[in-house]
């Protein structure tokens, strides 16, 4: 599971639907709904906000909002409850982080997308985060961000 800190309009079709996919399951997860995933390191910042629920339907309606700029049909019925979620901060060094790694995905399933976002110096984040200073995030997994 990969909930992007990153903007989701810097995804190709392929990384948009995955992480619709994967946001629901995040949803599910933090609403009950579902055994799995219960311990993934990714859902930690949403289980630290003041209101979990909001926060991963605020991030979702996003992903659907970026879904609709593409004209794709995103089930917009499966996104929870719209609250006015606190910002979760993100570290400047965890949003550099999932962008190599998003680069390095598109290079290889992507190359044209990856062209096109080749001189992105600092990315936009996910509107549910503000950037604060810092490094890569404790939960974000060893192997991946040495």
């Amino acid at each position: 599971m990969r909930l992007w800190s990153v903007h989701p309009k810097y995804l190709d079709p392929t990384g948009l639907v995955a992480l619709w996919r994967e946001a629901l399951l995040a949803q599910a997860v933090l609403r009950g709904e579902t055994r799995g995933y219960q311990h993934h390191p990714q859902l930690q910042r949403f289980r630290e906000a003041a209101d979990p629920v909001a926060s991963i339907a605020a991030y979702l309606a996003e992903v659907h909002a970026e879904s609709l700029r593409r004209e794709y049909r995103f089930a917009a019925e499966k996104v929870g409850a719209r609250r006015d979620p606190t910002p979760i901060p993100v570290a400047r060094g965890q949003l550099d982080f999932e962008w190599t790694h998003l680069m390095a995905k598109l290079a290889a399933r992507a190359p044209e997308q990856h062209a096109r976002l080749a001189d992105v110096a600092s990315p936009d984040a996910h509107p549910l985060f503000h950037v604060v200073d810092g490094g890569v995030a404790p939960w974000e997994r060893a192997s991946s961000a040495a």
